[in-house]
């Protein structure tokens, strides 16, 4: 996700300034050489944001028969099942052979009503997609107990609460990360976290160390590539084309309680949004680590 989604996030604004598994998880399965693959993995629908728009059914079938096992929705204009209830995608999903396992929403705005409808799915998780960035640390631990309370809503409603970093996440505050912030202010019971991997590299971070650090608390992650050389902040490709060493990142991910492996892209220089998604599970049904 990058900052032109903005208007779709604006509702973790408003969070600032007001302060049983699923049927397929990440699994993995050994390869023939000893090494592991991924035995389901997702996507995040803002991949293909634009054709999704225009024919919400057809988008979906085409991500089935590109090997997609697990979708990852966000609250676009047509809600989180893209104009239809939550059963209705539900069915849909069952009849493609597809699990949606968690979504990107406006917690500001009927987040109990979202979350019930969630968890009466057999989705896992809701996420805040964005906070901007806070003044002080105060400001970030208000947040985090925001998050905290998210976490209680999702609890209660039988999912799990989590947050989507970006680059800004990593922002030094009085010393620290602004993530370390969230991280040690929000209560493991209630909140995990969602690692973008492609944005903590653009932060100049670490993943690997990240991960090992907090054990657990990253249950989710996107994997999305950067454009080698690239300098401007906005560069993912397609993956494989980029920089990012995943076989490696991934293998440690799985080590410290990763369970769902999520594609996202969010540029296209010489592909269209349709034909990158099926490029990118090419990559993953061949990816081994």
């Amino acid at each position: 996700m990058n900052y032109k989604r903005r208007e779709f996030i604006k509702m973790s604004s408003n969070l600032a300034a007001g302060l049983a598994l699923a049927p397929i998880a990440g699994k993995l399965i050994p390869a023939e050489d000893g090494a592991d693959k991924l035995k389901a993995f997702g996507i995040q629908l803002w991949t293909v944001k634009t054709a999704l728009a225009k024919d919400p059914r057809g988008v979906l079938k085409q991500l089935s028969a590109d090997g997609y096992k697990q979708i990852e929705s966000f609250e676009g204009s047509k809600g989180m099942f893209w104009g239809m209830t939550n059963t209705e995608f539900k069915k849909y999903m069952d009849d493609l052979g597809m699990t949606i396992i968690s979504s990107h929403c406006n917690t500001a705005k009927d987040f109990e009503k979202k979350a019930d409808e969630a968890a009466a799915i057999g989705m896992r998780y809701l996420l805040n997609a964005y906070v901007p960035v806070q003044k002080t640390v105060d400001d970030y631990k208000k947040v985090a107990e925001e998050f905290n309370k998210n976490g209680e809503v999702c609890k209660k409603a039988g999912i799990r609460f989590g947050y989507h970093n970006h680059d800004h996440d990593f922002n030094v505050v009085d010393g620290q990360p602004a993530l370390n912030i969230y991280l040690q202010n929000t209560d493991p019971a209630l909140v995990d976290f969602e690692m973008d991997i492609y944005w903590v590299v653009t932060a100049k971070q670490d993943p690997e160390a990240w991960l090992k650090k907090y054990k657990n608390r990253f249950r989710l992650c996107h994997i999305k590539d950067r454009i080698k050389n690239a300098t401007e902040k906005d560069a993912s490709c397609i993956l494989g084309e980029g920089s990012i060493n995943f076989p490696k990142i991934i293998k440690t991910a799985k080590a410290n309680g990763m369970q769902y492996y999520i594609v996202e892209q969010e540029r296209y220089d010489h592909s269209t949004e349709m034909d990158s998604a099926k490029a990118d599970a090419q990559y993953l049904k061949k990816f081994k680590f």
